[in-house]
């Protein structure tokens, strides 16, 4: 076990604090976003405060090297990184725990512990970083299964070889993002997948919930970068040809890609990388009229200009960010590549964007690393940080949460007034208080944005997970009544379900079903999430 121990109640290390002049700095920024005078400061869980129900299975000699029924490692697997799991947390609420928590060293491991889980009837949930935010990795509830195993990779960490010549890595799937680069960086290759969960989240989580990355254009999903997969099912191992593309038949790589730890465990994945970048350029342009910059966005992807960066930021959440004005609606523009300068690119964006009213600032372009720096920067910290406040948060009663689709660009006014309507109807109705809710877009593709709508209300602690709940079913109605889709990079887990299963149609439902049936026939793997158990 490391040195240090992750918080089973919140982000990061359980040495890890959030300075003080930074923490009064947000408080101020809540108490004048929600109009509260002064936050009441519940005290973060303490492991002697909270009794966990007995195990309910043990694992056989044969798995008790690898297994554990320690108190920590329960707790801490528990629950993902949601608002709602995380006030569930605060309520010293852990009446659902895994039973054992298994650390496989290899796949022959994995075989076995699925075997075990097989043989009496018990869950099995596998288990990457914990970064979720839609309660996948959660045990499933009832007397259907016997006990519930969370099934951890962070033991099959490596890179195990790379293909310089392809730009291809093969990668175990329970690397972490940082520990992913430092491997990589000594062959001058990259994934670039960072994401605001990086820090804790792994190559696999990533493949099983279909995650998007920074990259705003092209490369979006981790999709884009999956080459061949290594899958361990309860059925048998199943190995994807490594290729750059193929047209026989559907792609059983993209079977498993937000599969979400239903059909199998991901051991391994070949992954395409990039150049490191050595030429960037990035600025930051401001409109007037948040429509008008929705359109320059639109003209800058349908002009096949793939800007690595294409981030607008509303008005209202660029000032509580302090990276804007209140009055401009922000557009974090950039480009990078390991080859070539980018001049041509950034020119001719600015070019559409001056079409539609936006305006920048000319010496940003020649400063380095003008991204960090500036508005841009503003935001990007706040944003990288955010993770981190949430447990503050939620100890003052304060909830930030976020709800994000896509949409065609013929349909986005519509759904980005209406899910706004809607989420602040919501905050009022639940909470009895005004709230806020913005909106930026994450990535955009030429047929139409991925618009992303965080929320902040005051509510009340003792029902904040009832009330984290409640305005993501409203809003999330509001998003799938307008057309768009119940997530975007975010996967399905529990929280999503309901709304996954009305976007989807019914007869790949059925298709899902067999698929399920064929590769795991007793539904031992994390049952209740996409499907019901067979």
């Amino acid at each position: 076990m490391s040195a240090r121990r992750r918080k089973f109640w919140g982000w990061g290390y359980e040495d890890d604090t959030v300075p003080a002049e930074e923490l009064a700095w947000f408080e101020q920024a809540w108490s004048k976003l929600l109009g509260v005078k002064k936050f009441d400061v519940t005290p973060p869980p303490r492991i002697e405060e909270i009794t966990l129900r007995a195990p309910r299975i043990s694992p056989p000699a044969g798995l008790s090297a690898i297994c554990t029924s320690d108190k920590w490692d329960r707790l801490f697997h528990t629950y993902g990184k949601s608002g709602a799991e995380g006030a569930r947390a605060m309520l010293r609420d852990f009446a659902n725990p895994p039973d054992v928590i298994a650390y496989p060293r290899n796949e022959t491991d994995i075989v076995d512990l699925l075997d075990w889980c097989n043989s009496i009837g018990a869950a099995a949930i596998p288990f990457g970083g914990g970064s979720g935010v839609v309660g996948g990795i959660e045990a499933p509830r009832g007397e259907r299964y016997r006990g519930a195993v969370t099934i951890s990779l962070r033991n099959l960490n490596q890179v195990l070889e790379i293909d310089k010549t392809s730009q291809a890595a093969r990668v175990q799937a329970g690397v972490l993002g940082p520990s992913l680069e430092q491997q990589l960086k000594p062959s001058g290759l990259t994934l670039r997948f960072f994401l605001q969960a990086w820090e804790f989240s792994s190559l696999g989580g990533w493949i099983a919930t279909r995650a998007g990355g920074h990259f705003s254009t092209l490369y979006t999903h981790i999709d884009d970068h999956v080459e061949a997969l290594r899958v361990v099912t309860p059925s048998g191992v199943l190995e994807s040809r490594r290729l750059p593309a193929s047209g026989a038949g559907p792609s059983p790589d993209r079977m498993f890609i937000g599969s979400e730890g239903t059909l199998g465990i991901i051991t391994e994945a070949w992954v395409r990388l990039h150049r490191r970048p050595t030429f960037r350029a990035s600025t930051t342009v401001r409109f007037k009229d948040f429509y008008k910059a929705a359109d320059a966005v639109r003209a800058i992807t349908q002009a096949g200009l793939y800007p690595a960066n294409c981030r607008l930021v509303e008005a209202a959440e660029a000032a509580f960010t302090e990276a804007g004005d209140g009055r401009h609606d922000l557009l974090v523009l950039s480009f990078e590549s390991g080859d070539h300068p980018l001049e041509p690119w950034m020119k001719r964006a600015l070019e559409l964007c001056a079409d539609y009213g936006g305006e920048y600032d000319k010496d940003a372009l020649t400063q380095k690393d003008s991204q960090r720096s500036g508005p841009a920067g503003a935001w990007r910290d706040k944003f990288l940080r955010g993770p981190y406040y949430r447990e503050h948060q939620i100890a003052r009663g304060v909830m930030r949460d976020t709800v994000e689709t896509a949409i065609t660009w013929d349909r986005f006014k519509d759904l980005h007034a209406n899910v706004k309507a809607a989420g602040l109807r919501a905050i009022k109705e639940v909470t009895g208080r005004n709230g806020s809710m913005t909106c930026r877009f994450t990535h955009v593709y030429p047929d139409g944005p991925a618009p992303y709508f965080t929320w902040h209300a005051f509510g009340d602690k003792a029902k904040l997970p009832e009330q984290f709940t409640e305005i993501r079913a409203l809003t999330s109605d509001a998003m799938l009544n307008c057309g768009g889709t119940i997530t975007h990079h975010h996967a399905i887990g529990r929280v999503h379900r309901p709304w996954y299963d009305r976007q989807r149609p019914e007869l790949f439902a059925k298709a899902l079903s067999a698929a399920k049936q064929a590769l795991d026939p007793k539904s031992i793997l994390n049952p209740g999430v996409l499907i019901d158990p067979q």
